[in-house]
Order: structure tokens, then C-alpha cells, then sequence
């Protein structure tokens, strides 16, 4: 990347919110954080029942929408499992699980990351939480037979929406 690229945010809940992309998009990631889906791949896959950066299409690349599954009411189906794995986002304030400046949690923050944007101090938060989501995999190691993709859909969805492997 040869010159610094300024994003400005205008959605339904952050307006005048600016970053910069300092990386090359889907490159230089920390050496601990290596998320196992693309956030278009996720998209597509089917994840926080279609109803997740509806409103941000100017922030983020067109292509990312274009096979995207998305709803303007949450649709558990549209779900790679099909079902509801999500907690509103008033829980997630509420828990003081919202960190930095990205008021949708995890996933816008993994979006922007992905895009280039680096902010040292919330980045190394945000993949701590990553990799301690990690157990979820674990979990469903010790409980689901090899291949059984139909043992614990809700923990598998959650996997995937962190951009852990839901397919162990």
C-alpha cells in the first residue's frame, strides 16, 4: 500500500467516525491472530442471521455483499446451521463486551482489521478474545464425533462467527 486511505463511517450507529488503513487488505496480521474465514467468506457462509453491517455497504467492499446472506429481519435460516446463535447487542453493552471504537463488537472490528486498519491497543484486545474463543472448539472436540457437523449447531455457528473452524 503505497499512501494511507482514509474510511468515513456515516451508518445507523456510528456517524463522523474516520480510520485509516495502514496495511494491505487481508495482510500483516498479528503473528497470533489467523482467523480461519475472510469476513466476505463469512458473509456468505451465513452468519448473525443476516442481520449484521446491513447498513454499512459504503464502508465496506461491494463484493462482500454481492453472495452475502442478508435480511432486513434476523432470520435464523440464513444461519450456516440454521439456527439462532447470537445474543442482542444490548447484552453485549450491557457485559462491557463492546471495546474500542467499533459499536457492533467483534466482527465489525475483525472487518476493519481485515481491511488494514490497526489500532495497537483494541487489535491486541480483540485477538485475545479471539484466541480464548478458541475453547469453543474444544468443547465441541471432547463432545461431537469426528464429521458429526449436527452436534452442537449453536456452538459450531458461534465458532464461525468468531472465524474459528465450526467444521472440526
Amino acid at each position: 500500500m503505497n499512501k494511507t486511505t482514509e474510511i468515513f463511517v456515516s451508518d445507523r450507529m456510528q456517524t463522523g467516525y474516520r480510520y485509516q488503513l495502514e496495511e494491505p487488505t487481508g495482510k500483516n496480521f498479528a503473528g497470533d491472530f489467523n482467523p480461519c474465514y475472510t469476513p466476505q467468506e463469512m458473509l456468505e457462509m451465513g452468519v448473525f442471521e443476516g442481520r449484521y453491517l446491513n447498513d454499512c455497504r459504503n464502508e465496506f467492499p461491494p463484493e462482500w455483499y454481492r453472495n452475502a446472506k442478508i435480511s432486513e429481519k434476523a432470520d435464523p435460516r440464513l444461519n450456516f446451521f440454521g439456527v439462532k446463535s447470537r445474543q442482542p447487542l444490548g447484552v453485549w453493552q450491557e457485559k462491557g463486551w463492546i471495546y474500542g471504537p467499533d459499536p457492533r463488537g467483534w466482527f465489525q472490528w475483525y472487518c476493519r482489521y481485515y481491511l488494514g486498519r490497526r489500532l495497537p491497543d483494541t487489535d491486541q484486545t480483540q485477538i485475545r478474545r479471539w484466541r480464548g474463543f478458541a475453547r469453543h472448539a474444544g468443547q465441541v472436540r471432547a463432545n461431537c464425533y469426528p464429521g458429526d457437523v449436527f452436534c452442537r449447531p449453536r456452538q459450531r455457528q458461534a465458532l464461525l462467527q468468531w472465524s474459528h473452524d465450526p467444521l472440526i
